[in-house]
């Protein structure tokens, strides 16, 4: 489905986003990938991903700056000739109550979740144009859509994405780049492990089909909308939720 296609990942080495790195992997596409640190566990999925036959890059990036961000895509480019997939996954999480939030903790998710898509994006996006050909998949969440009480940081980070990525369509689509966003729901990973069970119960009678969604859900939908079968659809968001926010 993507075979030979080059594509850039951020956040892919832990959760959602190194499930998409593996999977566009198993199906053909080479992967870039940044980190803030290199640990053993970049170390590990590089040589898993390259195990299945994919070349790869993983480069140090921060994504909320915009010089490192530049510099991450041109190596990408020195590397690999094209860059046809974006996935822009990273993000983080300070969650508290509005009334306790510090300014720090807003900023600090608006400028990795938000700034962050739009660095990559607006980088990447020069590459595409001139290729004519690309396809964005921006990593949203249904607490954008709906809201969450004790993430105003986070829904506005997720919403500003929404909206961004709407625009981003309207402006590339001439150019035959697909920009489009997937917003998870509650899905099994390290940021979920750890939430009480309590909470988990909660969240859990929210679903109608009554569990967690896995990363793998996830990055199935994130193949469709990478390949060419996804051609004619572009400014969309679509929840992988097991039904939670419907609209």
């Amino acid at each position: 489905m993507v075979e030979n296609k080059n594509a850039i990942i951020t956040g892919g080495t832990r959760g959602i986003g190194r499930e998409i790195a593996r999977t566009l992997a198993q199906n053909g596409a080479n992967i870039a990938i940044n980190y803030r640190n290199y640990t053993e566990e970049v170390e590990k999925l590089v040589e898993e991903l390259k195990s299945l036959g994919a070349k790869v890059l993983a480069s140090k990036c921060d994504v909320s700056n915009s010089e490192e961000v530049n510099n991450f895509v041109k190596e990408v480019k020195e590397a690999f000739g094209t860059i046809d997939i974006l996935v822009n996954n990273a993000g983080i999480t300070k969650d508290g109550l509005l009334i306790r939030m510090s300014e720090k903790d807003f900023n600090d998710v608006i400028d990795i979740n938000l700034k962050g898509t739009f660095n990559t994006t607006k980088a990447v996006s020069s590459v595409m144009i001139k290729q004519r050909y690309g396809k964005i998949i921006n990593i949203a969440s249904v607490v954008g859509i709906a809201g969450n009480a004790g993430q105003c940081n986070y829904a506005a980070s997720k919403a500003g994405i929404i909206g961004f990525s709407k625009s981003a369509a309207r402006e590339l689509a001439l150019r035959n780049i697909n920009v489009n966003c997937i917003a998870p729901g509650y899905i099994d990973t390290d940021m979920t492990k750890i939430l009480p069970d309590k909470i988990k119960e909660e969240v859990l009678k929210s679903i109608p089909m009554k569990k967690m969604g896995e990363p793998k859900d996830v990055a199935n939908l994130a193949l469709f909308l990478a390949s060419n079968l996804s051609d004619y659809i572009t400014g969309q968001v679509i929840n992988v939720d097991g039904g939670m926010v419907m609209l």
